[in-house]
């Protein structure tokens, strides 16, 4: 992540959920998704969730799973503290660990049994480093063990993507005279390409071929398993 992107997160932390909230609806809609994909994982599974932000993924899964544990990685402590403080508040905080860095400054554990990463690899604006965000997942996952990732993805520069980018911006209440500026930091601070070439990143980081399993606006979804040789 960028050092701007970071600071953006750090400054904006403390009023980032009701920033969003419009956009509510299309979270829980993936969440619930989500729960499903999971559907498999043991009674104590052990889930490791990169870029935890607020901690929406999180507080989701363990309200239904109470024997689940949570490992929450994000670079913003900010963010991390709005995180910490909404689940002391739900009662789960004694089943989280929160780690304020990168995947790569987490100590080395066991497998985890399952991972999350929700628009967080976006952020991740070199191809080669992007693959690699997902590889480092990878490393940390049991064999077999799913991801769910869901990042932005559009093919800007077809007529059907350009299309898309305008319900989008209407949804996001970007105003036309606006949009220029925002394609332009959704091609350079916010790595927005088609959803193909995110799909191809996941497997080539270590991951069986994506399912994607939602789409709403330009968020896009998938589910993989880890297929890396130990």
């Amino acid at each position: 992540m960028q050092p701007d992107t970071l600071a953006m997160f750090d400054q904006h932390a403390a009023t980032y959920d009701q920033t969003w909230q419009a956009m509510a609806p299309l979270r829980e809609a993936m969440q619930l998704v989500l729960d499903n994909v999971f559907a498999t994982l043991p009674e104590a599974a052990r889930v490791l969730c990169v870029g935890a932000g607020t901690g929406a993924e999180v507080l989701y899964l363990a309200e239904r799973h109470p024997g689940w544990r949570f490992t929450a990685v994000e670079p913003s402590g900010p963010m991390l503290e709005v995180f910490r403080r909404k689940a002391e508040v739900q009662g789960i905080a004694s089943r989280c660990e929160f780690h304020q860095g990168y995947l790569d400054s987490l100590p080395a554990m066991a497998p985890f049994d399952a991972a999350t990463s929700i628009l967080v690899s976006q952020f991740v604006t070199d191809p080669v480093e992007r693959r690699g965000f997902f590889r480092g997942i990878a490393e940390r996952l049991r064999r077999g063990a799913p991801l769910a990732s869901a990042d932005l993805a559009c093919e800007m520069t077809s007529d059907e993507g350009r299309r898309l980018l305008d319900v989008w911006f209407e949804m996001m209440s970007v105003n036309p005279e606006a949009r220029e500026r925002a394609k332009g930091i959704y091609g350079s601070q916010v790595a927005v390409v088609p959803p193909e070439a995110v799909s191809e990143l996941i497997r080539e980081g270590g991951f069986d071929a994506p399912v994607r399993f939602f789409q709403s606006g330009l968020i896009h979804a998938w589910f993989a398993r880890q297929a890396l040789d130990r």
